[in-house]
């Protein structure tokens, strides 16, 4: 296959970097639009720069001026964290709403014959809770709270802006992700560190919460699979193969660590909006071939001991 040219919006965070990594392994060109915010990872902005097929462009994407030349667009650039959405959710819909709509009107802008291709990275919580069974990608979306919401309003702009003007899309629903260097607010490297630090971790109600874990590496072969035989204009759940409540997780990190578990947790008061159960069915992506590869546990240890909170000073 021969080199594209792929613009990356928000490619200094945690699945972004990921991808534009492996992107640039393959000999793809990319363009990395990133605003460098609290999230981002300082370590891989440094090594990026040194490859020669690539660029940054230090922007937020809602103040781009021009599309540059390119074959792809894969939106990563988003405001994430629902603890952050719930407190303060004006940079959730300036960044996840009206920068998708910016990032459309730039293509759209484009002669039909030059528009790239625009993959939306989403969200397995678009679907809101799945008490049982699972969510398919035509099933109706009921977030639950501000971050989720944000979510699923890109995805019908995608959507919308697609059937109108002819844009040619994907949309990407992976579930929960864990890996390698992730910001400190997530709950696997918050509650390490804590714990690291002679600290409990910190639980929401009573930790019953289920989500699906997937790790970023399988995150990015999904996409890079859509891309290479996804059908366009077609949306894509991507499922981790392990549900765990989040005490169970809890659990895993404690035993790593060799903490106690009555030293290792603390609850604390419950999240607004807390989604019980997240389940998605993503038969249209394996039917592609793509399966997960990496083992939870195994992954787990090498994340908890390899913790590095500086590449983000």
């Amino acid at each position: 296959m021969s080199s594209r040219l792929i613009l990356v919006t928000g490619g200094l965070g945690f699945i972004g970097k990921h991808f534009v990594a492996s992107c640039l392994d393959q000999g793809d060109y990319v363009i990395n639009v990133d605003r460098v915010n609290y999230a981002a990872d300082r370590v891989v902005k440094s090594a990026f720069k040194e490859k020669p097929n690539y660029r940054f462009m230090e922007l937020d994407v809602c103040d781009l001026e021009y599309l540059p030349e390119c074959d792809i667009i894969v939106n990563f650039a988003a405001e994430s964290h629902v603890d952050n959405a719930i407190a303060d959710n004006y940079k959730f819909c300036r960044s996840n709403i009206i920068g998708v709509q910016h990032l459309l009107e730039l293509v759209r802008n484009k002669q039909e014959y030059e528009r790239p291709r625009f993959v939306q990275i989403s969200s397995d919580e678009v679907y809101g809770d799945c008490l049982n069974g699972k969510f398919t990608e035509n099933d109706l979306l009921r977030p639950s709270n501000p971050y989720s919401a944000t979510k699923a309003s890109a995805d019908m702009l995608v959507q919308s802006w697609s059937r109108t003007y002819k844009i040619p899309f994907n949309i990407i629903r992976p579930s929960n992700n864990y890996g390698a260097h992730q910001y400190p607010e997530k709950l696997i490297p918050k509650s390490s560190w804590r714990m690291k630090r002679g600290l409990p971790a910190l639980m929401h109600g009573d930790g019953s919460y289920v989500r699906s874990w997937l790790h970023a590496e399988d995150t990015v072969a999904a996409i890079a699979t859509v891309l290479e035989a996804g059908e366009i204009d077609a949306i894509y759940n991507v499922s981790g193969d392990l549900h765990l409540r989040n005490v169970e997780v809890l659990r895993k990190i404690a035993a790593i660590l060799e903490v106690p578990e009555a030293e290792a947790w603390m609850p604390v008061t419950d999240r607004s909006g807390q989604d019980v159960r997240y389940s998605i069915d993503d038969q249209r992506i394996r039917a592609l071939g793509w399966r997960p590869k990496r083992d939870f546990d195994s992954e787990l240890k090498t994340i908890i001991h390899e913790i590095d909170f500086q590449r983000f000073i």
